[in-house]
């Protein structure tokens, strides 16, 4: 049987019915004449929609069936481009009538007055032409699914299960080979919570312990090694093994475990009786329970099923496997076990035994490099090994091998294949919103590291993310559905140890390319010679992906050259700084290529040496993101302000761009502009204040026109900000109305002024600037830079500031005492420098004057003081006066103090957690003072380093 591709297009209608009803559409189609027409489809789209679950269930056997859905999905596709025409129409029109008029300029005038133009009439006939390529279309689906026998939701009743994914239900009974491979440290883990011999020590009546990874792992096999072990069994009265899988029916399980139990048919017919003949059965005696391949997240129907198990003895045990961690958690009473997958080496040992019966290939040099090779195909995985082991069974050839070796796995035969319907079941399992986004992963390659927060601006892009009643911003929707794929084993966390950063083990990997068809394109190397089998591929396909190389010219993107339709260009890597990097892009490419997608959503050029980007940009009206980080352009063309719909603009490391484009505030849908490392950019344009969704806005450098005001109507923004400039503002009421305090969602703060320190600079002013200019208490980390105050604000070291973690206070150089900062309870590292005016530093640095109880500095792990010249004398000696400190630093390990030649004494109590201190002039060698010249730490033992 040939397993087709997933068509999944629930999630997608529900978007398409969400654009019809828009009143913004309906007011622009109104005076066109076709409300009508999107009436029509509205309903005629909601009869397709119920029988969208029938057809879904039949594709999988059915090839007509399928056919129909790829249809269907590409006229899905097709409409909604449409929609978004008319809506980026209709937003066009609202924005220029919110313009205010000016006799004097008859072009804006102009621009005002519908247009009757023969460009005009054209764009008016073409969406004609397209409405009703649409409607007929729409019909002829509707005629062929009565021939298809697809049933409406409502007239259908439940929903059948998929015979071609169903899971072979799994056994007791435990292969004795696979038991000596890889899962001894795991397997005695499980038997060390299970804690065999003694009584529970918990509040719980029985333990739950759930094994918790991803399909083909090996959970069910460490849950049959621990079931069959002796040392179990002799230490429970009542054993029972029961493979739930697909469906949670409390009462066929209970009945299911009465008769594992007691060996008895089950003769009631409602599941209070047979829960309470269960509960007598086991009430007092110490049983073990396994429930194999559990999916149920109801926690209502696991408190029904388990109230009979509140009887047992104690050390009664429950061994859950799951692929999904949300079933893990509402179940245990113990923290989850996850299982890794296996070593090279072992799942080396599992293919050769099953495909010959062999401990290794050692003994067998013909078939030893391919079978090994085709073992680190597995990836880890134990039933892959197993199941590619079960097929090499009919090879009698090493050529033969390699021909399994070169195939991926979605060709193999799938009667001899385990691996496709194990992984496809996770699949199944997915709410089809989730199955959208995984399947576009498609585009990653194999061992591709992925940035979470990447990911989820190009789901955003692609308009798979839908705000909901808990989570009102898109970006949120889209981490909650990041978390739930990872919590369902369908992501894995990078071995690098970066908290963002992901990868898709390699099979599931091959189980996106599966799912996503035809509509996701991979541009691969070795495809690239044939350019006619490319068209082929890119005919149906929405979204393409492919890796930079060095030179990339039009001749490698031929076969794109006829594709009109698609949503998505974009190289990969995506997230890397690409400052050392030079890969080339053709101008053909940027100027005759790019123009022609009209429909693209996504389009990155991150990382090409690439210097402008061509006026015709602003037609690709339905773009949503656009990266052009690490390139050379000086500056963007203004036409890019056309761009309505844009979310996401990303210039990152741009180091060569001055300014942006004038009506930038025009982009009133923006919601992440990130400027990091665009050193060149020394002025920005009037109008931020406008776009009022931007959450992401890296740095706003002020000036003479732009204010710090700008900020007042972006209550959206997170993450970090740089305010550059600030000596230019003149009115301290300006900072007062960027309001700062109430931005909850910022997490970093830099305020710079200007390092030249001139007649110009208003130390009053900068004081109440700096004051007004109050952050809100979610803040993280803070820099302040070049201020020109003689004393820091009165805020800096509020106790109410318990988030901050990182403080940088560098060239203040008028300010003449240091902050109060003991009272921040999360602070880990806090640098100081340039301080010219302080003289002496004494109990104030420790928050003297704050009330508090604790230690001063609780948090603190690395403290630095560089370059302050004036400084001689650091003396803290709290006394009962100074507050309720019981110690001070009580977990710094650095103390570093350089560039300070004046320093000529340091009395500090003593410091328990010490192990870096570093006391030394500015230069190596100076002559200014050493460490045991100028330091008392009351008994510390230390070297200088």
């Amino acid at each position: 049987m040939v397993v087709l591709p997933e068509i999944f297009l629930t999630a997608f209608f529900t978007v398409l019915l969400e654009k019809l009803a828009s009143g913004d559409l309906f007011n622009l189609a109104l005076p066109k004449g076709i409300h009508s027409r999107l009436h029509t489809w509205t309903s005629k789209l909601e009869l397709l929609e119920a029988v969208l679950s029938s057809a879904e269930e039949k594709q999988i056997t059915e090839k007509p069936v399928n056919m129909w859905l790829q249809q269907l999905q590409d006229l899905a596709y097709d409409l909604d481009d449409l929609l978004d025409k008319l809506a980026t129409e209709a937003l066009r029109r609202r924005l220029m009538t919110a313009q205010p008029t000016q006799a004097s300029n008859p072009s804006m005038f102009r621009k005002l007055i519908p247009a009757f133009s023969p460009r005009a009439v054209q764009c008016d006939f073409n969406i004609s032409s397209e409405i009703d390529n649409i409607t007929e279309r729409l019909e002829n689906l509707l005629k062929q699914k009565s021939d298809l026998n697809l049933m409406s939701d409502h007239l259908g009743g439940t929903r059948s299960r998929r015979t071609g994914d169903e899971r072979p239900p799994s056994t007791s009974l435990v292969d004795e080979y696979s038991r000596f491979y890889g899962r001894g440290k795991d397997k005695q883990a499980i038997l060390a919570q299970m804690c065999l011999g003694c009584e529970s020590g918990s509040d719980h009546r029985f333990r739950v312990i759930p094994i918790v990874g991803m399909g083909g792992v090996g959970k069910t096999t460490l849950a049959q090694q621990i079931y069959n072990d002796e040392e179990v069994k002799n230490s429970f009265d009542l054993n029972a093994w029961i493979c739930v899988s697909d469906e949670f029916d409390e009462f066929a399980i209970t009945e299911r475990i009465y008769k594992a139990i007691s060996s008895e048919r089950c003769e009631f017919k409602d599941l209070n009786m047979v829960q309470v003949k269960l509960r007598e059965i086991i009430s007092n005696k110490k049983f073990l329970l396994i429930l194999d391949d559990v999916w149920n997240e109801n926690y209502g129907k696991w408190d029904v099923l388990s109230r009979p198990f509140q009887v047992g003895a104690p050390g009664s045990t429950v061994i859950v496997t799951t692929r999904n961690i949300s079933v893990a958690s509402i179940m245990r009473s113990v923290p989850d076990y996850h299982l890794d997958q296996l070593e090279d080496e072992e799942i080396c040992s599992i293919l050769a035994h099953h495909a010959r019966g062999w401990q290794n290939f050692d003994a067998h040099p013909g078939f030893k490099e391919t079978g090994e090779a085709i073992a680190k195909k597995c990836k880890g995985l134990p039933l892959a090994a197993k199941s590619l082991g079960g097929l090499l069974r009919t090879k009698e050839s090493p050529n033969e091998w390699k021909d399994v070796l070169d195939s991926k796995i979605w060709d193999l035969p799938t009667e001899n294949n385990d691996i496709l319907p194990v992984l496809r079941l996770s699949y199944h399992h997915l709410p089809s919103h989730l199955k959208r986004l995984f399947a576009y992963c498609s585009l990653f390659p194999k061992d591709y590291e992925f940035d979470k927060h990447e990911l989820v601006l190009l789901w955003m892009a692609e308009g798979f993310l839908r705000p909901s009643e808990t989570h009102r911003e898109m970006e949120d929707v889209g981490f909650r559905c990041f978390d739930e794929l990872l919590s369902r084993s369908f992501f894995q966390r990078s071995k690098t140890g970066a908290e963002s950063r992901f990868l898709m083990h390699d099979l599931v990997n091959d189980l996106a390319q599966h799912v996503a068809g035809r509509v996701c394109f991979r541009l691969e190397d070795k495809e690239e010679s044939n350019v006619q089998h490319m068209r082929v591929s890119l005919l149906k396909a929405r979204h393409s992906s492919f890796i930079r190389h060095e030179y990339d010219g039009s001749q490698r993107f031929e076969a794109f050259s006829r594709v009109r339709k698609l949503r998505t260009f974009l190289p990969l890597p995506v997230f890397k700084s690409f400052i050392w990097y030079n890969f080339y892009l053709t101008k053909q490419v940027i100027y005759d290529l790019l123009p022609q997608l009209h429909f693209l959503r996504v389009l990155s050029l991150s990382g090409y040496k690439i210097f402008q980007l061509p006026n015709t940009i602003g037609n690709l009206k339905h773009l949503r993101y656009l990266n052009v980080s690490g390139t050379r352009i000086k500056q963007l063309p203004e036409t890019v302000t056309e761009l309505y719909n844009l979310q996401t603009l990303l210039l990152r490391d741009c180091e060569s761009l001055t300014k942006l484009p004038a009506n930038t505030g025009n982009l009133i849908n923006l919601r992440h502009l990130d400027i990091t490392g665009t050193t060149q950019l020394k002025k920005m344009p009037l109008g931020l204040c406008k776009m009022a969704s931007l959450q992401t806005l890296s740095k706003i450098v002020l000036g003479r026109r732009l204010k710090v005001n700008e900020l007042r109507g972006l209550s959206n923004l997170r993450g970090a900000l740089s305010i550059i400039g600030l000596h230019s503002v003149m009115d301290a009421q300006d900072a007062r109305e960027a309001n700062l305090t109430c931005k909850q969602g910022l997490e970093e703060l830099e305020m710079a002024w200007s390092s030249d320190f001139d007649d110009s600079r208003n130390e009053m002013i900068e004081k109440e600037v700096i004051e007004l200019l109050k952050p809100s208490t979610n803040l993280r980390r803070l820099e302040v830079k070049h201020y020109g105050g003689v004393e820091f604000p009165s805020w800096l070291g509020d106790p109410l500031f318990s988030q901050l973690a990182h403080i940088s206070l560098s060239d203040c150089r008028h300010c003449t005492s240091l902050p109060s900062l003991g009272h921040l309870t999360s602070l880990k590292k806090l640098h100081i420098s340039g301080i010219k005016g302080v003289r002496t530093a004494g109990n104030e640095l420790c928050g003297v004057g704050w009330p508090h109880v604790g230690d001063a500095f609780p948090s603190l792990e690395t403290l630095e003081f560089v370059d302050m010249v004036s400084w001689e004398e650091w003396s803290t000696n709290l006394s009962e006066d100074d507050g309720n400190f019981r110690q001070v630093f009580p977990r710094l390990r650095e103390l570093i103090i350089v560039g300070c030649p004046n320093l000529i004494n340091i009395s500090l109590p003593r410091l328990p957690s010490i192990l870096v201190l570093k006391i030394r002039d500015q230069e190596e060698g100076g002559n200014g003072p050493t460490l045991h010249d100028v330091v008392d730490l009351e008994g510390n033992n230390l070297e200088e380093h």
